[in-house]
């Protein structure tokens, strides 16, 4: 019985520990020095990953014009688990022509 109630103690201890922990998620970017040195039609898809490395997904947009463009997606998310007021989330969306250069991008963030 001792063993049990022991079990029981360290989980209930091991939960309320975990629910004040940070999390974090994506990799921490800066999205202003980003925009501060990219140049539409000039900056290569090999510059960005040279400045932010592998990007967390990548995809396919397509715009009204039927134009497909490569899409890079960056994200960064962090917080505690015990009050998501304080979280905060990042992400840098890149589109690319077919010769692998910047042609747009948008980046958002919330719980600054």
């Amino acid at each position: 019985m001792f063993s049990i109630s022991r079990t029981v103690s360290m989980a209930i201890i091991t939960l309320s520990l975990a629910a004040c922990a940070t999390v974090q998620a994506g990799r921490d970017f800066d999205a202003l020095s980003f925009e501060a040195k990219v140049e539409r039609g000039i900056t290569t898809q090999e510059q960005v990953r040279g400045w932010f490395g592998t990007p967390s997904n990548t995809g396919v947009s397509v715009d009204t014009g039927g134009d497909r463009f490569d899409e890079w997606t960056y994200y960064f998310a962090s917080g505690r688990l015990s009050d998501t007021s304080v979280m905060r989330m990042k992400m840098l969306q890149i589109k690319f022509d077919k010769q692998g250069l910047v042609r747009g991008y948008n980046w958002s963030t919330s719980g600054q």
